[in-house]
């Protein structure tokens, strides 16, 4: 329920109305960015709205069940404030958004409340950007709970987990770049394997402190490849440091890590596959 102050109800029945959205931005590093889609800048509750941005936003709708509600807002990447660099470092992931109506010929008429989400799903292409914005229902859609499955519920080096990352960790640099997910190391000699799953993280050039996880390594080749591509460009000489993986089995929790004492998995129970085995017939 929207509770409009006397003044703006009675400029929304009118024949003509000056309305102009906004919208506040609150990144998860406390970073606040305020927007309108208005030719100049508004002045509300003490905060100056940018006009120079380049927002706009798609029509809003709102669905009964859990679904994501339809709103994206798209966005030009030529002013200062969002920079394609910064969308794709995740400085905007899960930023907190509050969409609103003003009158922009008398700001003090108060506000029309619209929409109050989070950012999910951004992406950036030919100097624009899209964000979805997703509502309070998109909780309900996250698991909670542990599950009941044979392979470790706890990710490596967690505090489930208990191993210790860093005595894990190696570092080296690259020695040859095929494209941003596929490139060589100049040192490293593991074996084959023994890195897929684990994770990657540069630690200079263009995708220093930006992280990524790894799919296939390759000894003979010295060969390592992403499962996504690094948001910026993989140069040679780029300085890595990284860990093995782990496939949340038990026989390698056992012989790789030597932590079964932490195993959060239960391979020994019967599952579904032993109420369909049949009989031996003796």
């Amino acid at each position: 329920m929207r509770i409009l102050s006397t003044a703006m109800g009675a400029h929304i029945a009118g024949e003509v109305t000056t309305l102009a959205t906004c919208w506040a931005l609150t990144r998860q590093d406390g970073a606040t960015m305020f927007f309108t889609d208005f030719d100049r800048d508004l002045k509300v509750e003490g905060e100056t709205y940018l006009a120079a941005s380049g927002y706009s936003r798609s029509a809003i709708a709102n669905a009964a069940g859990f679904t994501v509600d339809n709103l994206d807002l798209i966005g030009a990447l030529s002013s200062e404030v969002i920079s394609e660099t910064d969308l794709f470092s995740g400085l905007y992931d899960y930023a907190e958004v509050r969409i609103f109506l003003v009158n922009w010929q008398d700001i003090s008429m108060g506000v029309i409340p619209l929409r109050k989400g989070w950012l999910g799903e951004v992406s950036a292409k030919d100097g624009a950007f899209t964000a979805e914005l997703r509502g309070l229902s998109q909780a309900f859609l996250h698991e909670v709970g542990e599950l009941y499955e044979p392979l470790c519920r706890a990710d490596l080096g967690d505090a489930s987990c208990g191993v210790d990352i860093e005595a894990l960790t190696v570092t080296d640099e690259i020695a040859s770049v095929t494209s941003r997910s596929d490139f060589t190391l100049a040192e490293y000699d593991g074996a084959d394997g023994l890195l897929a799953g684990g994770i990657l993280t540069f630690t200079s050039g263009a995708n220093a402190n930006r992280s990524g996880e790894i799919r296939s390594w390759s000894r003979d080749e010295k060969r390592l490849t992403l499962f996504l591509d690094m948001p910026f460009e993989v140069a040679e000489g780029d300085a890595v440091s990284f860990f093995a993986g782990c496939d949340k089995r038990f026989s390698t929790c056992k012989a790789r890590f030597d932590n079964v004492v932490n195993f959060r998995g239960f391979p020994h129970v019967p599952g579904t596959d032993a109420l369909l085995t049949g009989g031996s017939g003796d």
